[in-house]
C-alpha cells in the first residue's frame, strides 16, 4: 500500500516538474518595444483603482509621466474611498499631466466588491480602443504599453494579462509571494489559455488586464462578477466560455510588482483567493490535498526505504523550482532554500480562507469582501 502510495506522490510530482519545464521551455514575452511597428493608431486608456495607496501609487505615476502621449490618450485613477492621501497624491500628478484625471467611487451599490465597482466605473470614463487596468502598487517601464498593444494585435486576443515579475524584499514576502509561481506553473501549461479553448484551462492576474474595448462592453465583465473575490480569474473564464481568446503572461521584465510587505498583508491577501488557483471559492479539498501531497508527500517516499526514490523525488522537486524561479524571474537559491516555509505558508493561507468562509467574512484594506 506505502509502495502504490509513493509511486502516486512521484507520479504527481514529476507532472509538475515535466509542466514547470514546458513552461519555461516555451515562455512567451512581450515583443521588445525598439522592435514594434503597427499598422495603425491606437489609444490607450490607463485605468487605476486605488484604496489606500498613497505610498504606492506616485510611483506608478511617475512611470508613466516618463512616456510619451502617442499611445497613452489618458490616465484615469478611481480614489475607492480611500482613508488616506491617495486623492492628494494623485491630484499632485493631475495638475502636471493633463493625461491625468482623479475620479472618486460612488458609495458602493449593494451586491459589489471595491475594486470591481471601481474597475466598472473606470471603464464608464474610458476613451481608449484598448483598456490597461492596473493595480496602484505595479511599476511599469517605457515601452511597456507598445509591447502589450504589439501582442494583442499579433495575436489577435481580446484579453491579455500578465502576472508582473514580484519585487521580493522582507522575508515575509519570500515565502509567501512565490506561492503564486509554484502553483500556476506547475499545473498549468500556460500557452494553453491561448491555444486552447477550454475554459478550465484558464490563468488571470488582477494586477495586469488589457482589454479591447469592445470585447469589453460586449461581456462588461467587472459588472457580470461585481461580487468575486477572484474576479480577474472568473472574467478570463467568462472570456473564454464565451468565444473570446485570452492570453496569460508572466516572466515579464518590463512590469513589476511589490504585493506584500509583511506577513499580515500577505495572509489576508491570499486567503482570499486562494481556492481559486484549483478551481473556484469552495476548491478546499483540492486545495488541502495538493497541499498534503506536496508537503508531506516525502513520507511514504521514506517509507519505501529506496534511496533511489527518495533522490529521485528530491532531484525532481529542486529541478521544478528551479524551472518555475527562472521562468518567473524569481531567485532560484531562496525558492530551494525556504521551500518548506513556503509550504507551510501555503497551509496557512488555505486554513486562513476556510476559517474566514465559516465566518462568512473576508477582509481587505479595512474593508468586508
Amino acid at each position: 500500500m506505502i509502495e502504490y502510495l509513493a509511486y502516486i506522490v512521484l507520479g504527481f510530482t514529476l507532472l509538475r516538474g515535466l509542466i514547470a519545464l514546458l513552461n519555461l521551455l516555451f515562455l512567451e514575452r512581450l515583443p521588445n518595444s525598439n522592435e514594434i511597428k503597427l499598422p495603425e493608431k491606437y489609444y490607450v486608456s490607463v485605468l487605476i483603482p486605488a484604496r489606500n495607496e498613497a505610498d504606492n501609487i506616485g510611483h506608478l505615476l511617475s512611470d508613466i509621466e516618463k512616456m510619451g502621449s502617442e499611445s497613452i490618450c489618458e490616465v484615469i485613477v478611481c480614489d475607492d474611498q480611500s482613508e488616506d492621501s491617495t486623492a492628494e497624491v494623485v491630484a499632485h500628478y493631475c495638475a502636471r499631466d493633463t493625461r491625468f484625471r482623479l475620479i472618486s467611487s460612488s458609495t458602493l451599490p449593494d451586491g459589489w466588491l471595491g475594486k470591481n465597482h471601481a474597475c466598472h466605473t473606470l471603464a464608464m470614463e474610458a476613451k481608449g480602443d484598448f483598456l490597461l487596468f492596473l493595480d496602484a502598487d505595479v511599476r511599469i517601464e517605457v515601452g511597456f504599453v507598445e509591447s502589450v498593444i504589439a501582442y494583442i494585435q499579433r495575436k489577435q486576443v481580446d484579453l491579455l494579462t500578465l502576472f508582473p515579475t514580484q519585487d521580493m524584499k522582507t522575508w515575509a514576502e519570500k515565502v509567501s509571494v512565490p506561492n503564486m509561481h509554484i502553483i500556476l506553473l506547475t499545473l498549468l501549461f500556460l500557452p494553453m489559455v491561448r491555444l486552447s479553448k477550454r475554459v478550465s484551462l484558464s490563468a488571470a492576474n488582477g494586477q495586469c488586464m488589457v482589454f479591447r474595448r469592445n470585447s469589453y462592453w460586449k461581456l462588461r465583465p467587472h459588472a457580470t462578477y461585481r461580487h468575486s473575490r477572484a474576479e480577474d480569474i472568473e472574467i478570463a473564464r467568462y472570456f473564454k466560455r464565451s468565444q473570446y481568446r485570452v492570453a496569460c503572461l508572466t516572466g515579464t521584465k518590463s512590469i513589476h510588482c511589490k504585493m506584500y510587505s509583511d506577513w499580515r498583508g500577505a495572509l489576508e491577501g491570499f486567503a482570499k483567493n486562494v481556492t481559486y488557483f484549483f478551481g473556484h471559492s469552495n476548491s478546499y479539498f483540492v486545495a488541502l490535498l495538493y497541499w498534503v501531497i506536496t508537503t508531506l508527500g516525502i513520507l511514504p517516499i521514506i517509507c519505501t526505504r529506496s534511496s533511489f526514490l527518495l533522490v529521485g523525488y528530491i532531484s525532481i522537486i529542486v529541478l521544478t523550482r528551479l524551472f518555475v524561479s527562472l521562468t518567473a524571474q524569481q531567485s532560484p537559491f531562496f525558492n530551494i532554500l525556504l521551500m518548506l516555509p513556503q509550504q507551510l505558508m501555503l497551509g496557512a493561507f488555505i486554513f486562513k480562507s476556510w476559517y474566514n468562509k465559516r465566518r462568512r467574512q473576508f477582509l481587505w484594506k479595512g474593508r468586508a469582501i
